[in-house]
């Protein structure tokens, strides 16, 4: 199964597509980058282009996202769940298999600490992955986190189904 795993963003938005049926075999990551410069509209639209482009090329059989967690910054959540939203459209038109996690989750999922710092995480990342080095940048190696938490989640037990 190929699983397409998302660390949701406005600026930065991380990919990660392993395939779970390979011993969680990675297959590539990567981010979707929107310039700051352009307006709130164009960006949204690079972010869809980026993913159709994506999902055209890897044909994935599920998508895992990670939710929104509470933003201190009020005027950051806003664009992000802008972003968010354009990410669960594109992919519930062209993949239809959305499913959620908490940060908690995948944190869980990855280190068996939900409280688990960054770094653990990446570390379970490389490990799994038998990668040399952390996938870069952060945001590539939290959406094949991401990834990894569906494929070691059962999704027949998994309520996050969207």
């Amino acid at each position: 199964m190929i699983i397409l795993g998302i660390d949701p963003g406005y600026a930065i938005i991380g990919y990660g597509i392993i395939d779970s049926s390979k011993n969680n075999a990675l297959i590539d990551y990567g981010v979707i980058t929107t310039p700051k410069e352009d307006s709130m509209a164009i960006r949204l639209k690079s972010i869809e282009e980026g993913l159709v482009f994506l999902i055209n090329k890897y044909k994935p059989d599920v998508v895992a996202i990670e939710e929104l967690f509470y933003f201190k910054n009020q005027k950051t959540v806003i664009p992000v769940a802008q972003a968010r939203g354009v990410i669960l459209l594109t992919c519930q038109k062209l993949v239809g298999n959305i499913y959620e996690y908490t940060p908690l989750q995948i944190k869980q999922a990855l280190t068996g600490i939900g409280r688990a710092e960054k770094n653990q995480v990446q570390f379970m990342v490389k490990s799994i992955l038998g990668l040399k080095s952390t996938p870069k940048p952060d945001d590539a190696a939290d959406a094949l986190a991401v990834a990894l938490c569906h494929s070691q989640t059962s999704p027949m037990l998994n309520l996050n189904k969207l």
